[in-house]
């Protein structure tokens, strides 16, 4: 039976039978990109969030305050633009400018980790710098009152806090990473949208291929939903917390206060 013949269903199950080897290492090329550049995409976003958000001691001088400046005028221009342009043409840009401007010619798994990283990157540093803003301000004030630097506040105090604000935003950027590693296709990375291309050229069943490539996505995009939100979990903690204390009668009173407020019985 030639695949014209067949109906909706066996066509899908052939491509499944005939192509499903490439299908998965397509999803696995998608899925090692979206991760790898999610990390990268974190500690780019974290430094220059770190970066943005700090601001210059009243004993620096006039030269360390203007560098500051332009430092954070250059960060802030690298935000706003790859932010607001396409990853696909970041992609050409970067991958077709570096081998004719530069003579670098880059090879697949480079220009993809490239590319990607520092478009999370981007995004990721707004998210730190807001999640840092989100820390209540006399935290800090605290924290340099008792004699502790700015890098000391930011590892132990604000960041910790920081990082459970923005955890969900994180694990939107690897959702979105595994879905946006298709615009990769334009450079000829081999990921799960161009073996999809593959496909559908090769056998003229598009409908069919989109069916297959598209419950791959989604339950790639699901799995890791999921796993993430069990993290989330985690780091939120019990629900409830037991005091712990050595001293026998102030546990029994500040139960016995919580119980008066909350009607227990214990």
């Amino acid at each position: 039976m030639s695949i014209s013949e067949m109906n909706f269903l066996q066509r899908m199950l052939f491509i499944l039978q005939d192509y499903g080897g490439s299908l998965a290492k397509g999803a696995a090329t998608t899925m090692a990109i979206a991760i790898i550049c999610t990390l990268l995409g974190c500690i780019i976003g974290f430094a220059v969030g770190l970066l943005q958000t700090t601001e210059p001691h009243k004993k620096d001088g006039a030269f360390k305050r203007g560098m500051l400046r332009v430092i954070k005028l250059i960060l802030t221009a690298y935000v706003e633009v790859f932010r607001g342009t396409p990853m696909m043409l970041q992609a050409a840009f970067i991958y077709y400018g570096m081998s004719s401007v530069f003579g670098i010619n880059l090879g697949m798994w480079s220009a993809a980790i490239i590319i990607v990283s520092i478009n999370t990157g981007a995004y990721m540093a707004e998210t730190v710098r807001g999640g840092i803003l989100s820390v209540d301000p006399g935290q800090r004030e605290g924290a340099m009152a008792i004699g502790m630097s700015h890098m000391q506040t930011m590892v132990y105090i604000v960041l910790p806090q920081a990082l459970r604000n923005i955890m969900p935003q994180i694990g939107n950027n690897l959702i979105i990473n595994i879905k946006d590693t298709c615009v990769l296709s334009i450079i000829g990375t081999v990921e799960l949208f161009f073996t999809f291309r593959s496909i559908s050229g090769a056998l003229y069943t598009y409908f069919e291929a989109a069916t297959v490539t598209m419950i791959i996505y989604f339950v790639l995009t699901f799995t890791c939903s999921r796993i993430l939100r069990a993290i989330e979990s985690k780091m939120d903690g019990p629900a409830n917390f037991d005091l712990a204390t050595s001293d026998t009668l102030a546990f029994t009173s500040g139960m016995n206060r919580y119980n008066e407020r909350t009607g227990g019985t214990h």
